[in-house]
């Protein structure tokens, strides 16, 4: 089977985790697609500070990294694979160690400190959701 077969190829189930991890992952690949396209939304969306020096394109190094996150997700959610969907709660938890202090220093408050704050939201709700399915 071709690497686009496989890509295209439908594994899993619908499941509630699945449609949930399918909207983070879409949400993340849409959110940091637009980092890389237009850093400034920062500015304009979140009303954060200008940047300067190469913050640009540090933010577009982030948006890249937020999108394949959300391309993994995506294709997680589309396989089914539940230790994924329980990796991803883990994972999200540990999000406000890093960047909860970040934001609290001044660096992008707004875009980091909703972040650090989202991110263990969505995981206990995905928690919530692998918690109802066993």
């Amino acid at each position: 089977m071709g690497l686009i077969e496989t890509l295209t190829r439908r594994t899993g189930d619908t499941t509630p985790i699945a449609r949930f991890t399918l909207g983070c992952g879409i949400f993340y690949l849409a959110f940091g697609l637009g980092l890389v396209g237009w850093p400034a939304q920062l500015q304009v969306v979140l009303h954060e500070r200008a940047f300067v020096g190469d913050e640009a394109s540090l933010i577009r190094a982030l948006g890249m990294a937020v999108a394949i996150i959300g391309w993994f997700y995506v294709f997680a959610a589309r396989s089914g694979a539940r230790p994924v969907f329980a990796a991803s709660v883990v994972d999200r938890l540990l999000v406000p160690l890093l960047l909860g202090p970040l934001a609290l220093s001044g660096v992008f408050p707004l875009t980091l400190g909703t972040f650090a704050v989202l991110d263990p939201a969505l995981a206990l709700i995905a928690w919530a959701l692998l918690r109802r399915e066993h």
